[in-house]
C-alpha cells in the first residue's frame, strides 16, 4: 500500500469515527422524543402500504448475495415491526435495528459502494429504508433527515416508482428519521415473505388527506471527465377527503451519477 493509499484509508476512518460519535451524541444527549415502544398490530386505518420484489436477475451480481440479503432483511424487521410514533416523537431507523454485525447474525449482502455491488457484512438494509421513506411519502409524517443514493447503478428496467425515491443508509451516520407532527398515532408494520418486503403505515384515525408523488421533473448532463449525471424534481400533491386538490409540495431533488449509458435511461418524463 502506498503511503497516499494509507493516508486516504487513515482520513476515512477519522471521518467515519467522527459522524458515528456525532450520531450518539444526538441519540443519547439530546432532548428528542425518540419512538421505540412497540406493539402487535393493533385496529386502525391503513394510511399507505407498498411492497417490493426480494429477489431480481441483477447483470453481475451473484444471487447469494440477495438471499443473504433477505436473511438480513428478516433480522432487521425483527427490531422495528410493529413500531409505534405518538405525537411529537420520531423515528430513527439505525437507531432501532442497531449495528448490523456478524456477531449480530447479520451475513454478507449487497452493498453499493463506489457505484459498484460489493459483499459487506449487513447488505441489503436499504431495501428497507427505501421502502419506510417511500410509503412515509404517502403520508402526514415529516422526514427530517433522509440521504439519496449518490449512484445510478441499474437502468430503468421494472422500475414502478420515480427515480429518486429511495433513502441509502450506512450505520449510523447516514440514517432514516421520521417525526410524528400530527395529531395521530402511527403503526409501523413490516413482514418478509417468500417473495416480498412487505410494509404498511397505520393510524389511530381516518387520514385527513391522501397524496401522490410525482417526478416534476428529469435530466442528465454531461460531467467531466466524461461521466453522466441524472437529476430529477419529486413533488407530491395533496387531496383531501372529497378528493380535490389541496396542494402540491416540493419533496426533494436527486443527483446520481449514471453507471450505465445515458440512452438506457429515459427521456424528461416530467408530470406537471
Amino acid at each position: 500500500m502506498s503511503r497516499e493509499a494509507g493516508r486516504s484509508r487513515l482520513r476515512l476512518a477519522a471521518g467515519t469515527l467522527y459522524y458515528r460519535l456525532k450520531r450518539y451524541t444526538q441519540w443519547y444527549l439530546s432532548r428528542i422524543r425518540w419512538a421505540r415502544r412497540r406493539a402487535p398490530a393493533v385496529d386502525g386505518h391503513i394510511v399507505y402500504e407498498h411492497s417490493s420484489l426480494l429477489l431480481r436477475h441483477l447483470r453481475n451480481v451473484d444471487m447469494w448475495m440477495q438471499r443473504n440479503k433477505v436473511h438480513n432483511l428478516r433480522l432487521a424487521v425483527d427490531e422495528i415491526d410493529g413500531l409505534i410514533i405518538a405525537p411529537g416523537e420520531r423515528f430513527s431507523f439505525w437507531r432501532l435495528i442497531g449495528p448490523p454485525t456478524r456477531g449480530r447474525g447479520y451475513l454478507p449482502g449487497m452493498v453499493l459502494r463506489s457505484g459498484r455491488v460489493e459483499p459487506g457484512i449487513g447488505g441489503g438494509l436499504c431495501q428497507l429504508s427505501n421502502l419506510i421513506y417511500w410509503m412515509t411519502l404517502h403520508t402526514s409524517l415529516t422526514v427530517v433527515e433522509r440521504y439519496r443514493h449518490s449512484y445510478d447503478v441499474f437502468p430503468d428496467s421494472d422500475r414502478t416508482l420515480p427515480f429518486g425515491s429511495g433513502a441509502t443508509c450506512a450505520y449510523n451516520y447516514i440514517d432514516l428519521q421520521i417525526e410524528n407532527r400530527s395529531d395521530a398515532t402511527y403503526q409501523l408494520l413490516v413482514c418478509v415473505t417468500e417473495s416480498r418486503l412487505k410494509g404498511q403505515w397505520m393510524a389511530d384515525s381516518i387520514p385527513q388527506h391522501t397524496y401522490r408523488v410525482y417526478e416534476h421533473d428529469h435530466w442528465i448532463t454531461h460531467e467531466p471527465p466524461g461521466g453522466h449525471v441524472r437529476h430529477n424534481v419529486l413533488r407530491r400533491r395533496v387531496y383531501d377527503r372529497r378528493g380535490e386538490l389541496a396542494d402540491d409540495e416540493y419533496i426533494t431533488e436527486n443527483h446520481a451519477l449514471m453507471m450505465y449509458p445515458p440512452f438506457l435511461a429515459p427521456g424528461d418524463s416530467s408530470d406537471s
